[in-house]
């Protein structure tokens, strides 16, 4: 297992945003959060990640409570959203900075960006450009590319496939899979694009109001039925 939470709860001015009892996820599974705007997606994800304290409850990563060690960072990749990246910087010295807090060299950093070449394209290095100038589009690339270098066991992103491209949409995809497969990762990722869900996910959460009301194993047939009677419903 490689996270599991216990009890959690999240309150914002005395209004409770996030009540999750318990959730255990194991390793490499592939977990897709889905649900409306401010059903709680990124409220988890961040709690997760110990950017927002606990109201009560625990998350506890590889066994370690988050809130507690850090132990967990050194196996953990996340880009929830532009503030994230140091945007002063070039790309390229985003991602050596990473890699140095990691103990990756630059040269190290070079191999493993040639994973990236497909979707980066030729619009995110040798630009002389720093990160606040590049298109949200980009931004996001250069975020998920930070999250990924250090080939983490487990990534978390939020809405990874909002300002990409059609074609950059498709790499991403096959990136996640293959980070998945080839380096056992675990990826945990909240989306509105229930069809990329539906093709790479292992699982699939449908978070509501602050709390799981659906969790299960990715049968495609039944589970493509399952969400579209769920946002029918909602949407009515």
């Amino acid at each position: 297992m490689i996270i599991e939470i216990k009890n959690l709860s999240k309150t914002f001015d005395g209004t409770e945003k996030l009540n999750i009892p318990g959730l255990q996820i194991e390793e490499n599974e592939i977990i897709g959060l889905v649900g409306n705007n401010g059903a709680g997606k990124t409220t988890l994800l961040r709690l997760v990640l110990n950017l927002l304290k606990t109201t009560s409850g625990s998350i506890l990563i590889q066994s370690r409570p988050t809130h507690e060690t850090v132990e967990w960072k050194n196996i953990t990749g996340s880009f929830l959203d532009e503030g994230f990246l140091i945007d002063f910087l070039t790309p390229e010295e985003y991602f050596y900075f990473i890699g140095e807090a990691y103990g990756i060299n630059n040269k190290e950093v070079n191999i493993i960006l040639n994973d990236f070449i497909p979707f980066m394209g030729d619009e995110i290095i040798r630009k002389k450009k720093r990160i606040d100038k590049f298109s949200k589009g980009n931004k996001e690339k250069i975020g998920i590319i930070g999250a990924m270098l250090i080939r983490p066991k487990l990534l978390i992103l939020d809405e990874p496939f909002n300002f990409l491209d059609p074609s950059s949409q498709l790499i991403m995809k096959k990136l996640l899979q293959t980070y998945n497969q080839k380096y056992n990762t675990t990826i945990l990722f909240s989306s509105h694009n229930i069809q990329y869900v539906m093709d790479i996910c292992t699982r699939i959460i449908i978070i509501d109001s602050g709390k799981i009301i659906y969790d299960k194993p990715n049968t495609a047939d039944i589970v493509k039925i399952d969400l579209y009677n769920y946002f029918n419903k909602v949407k009515k």
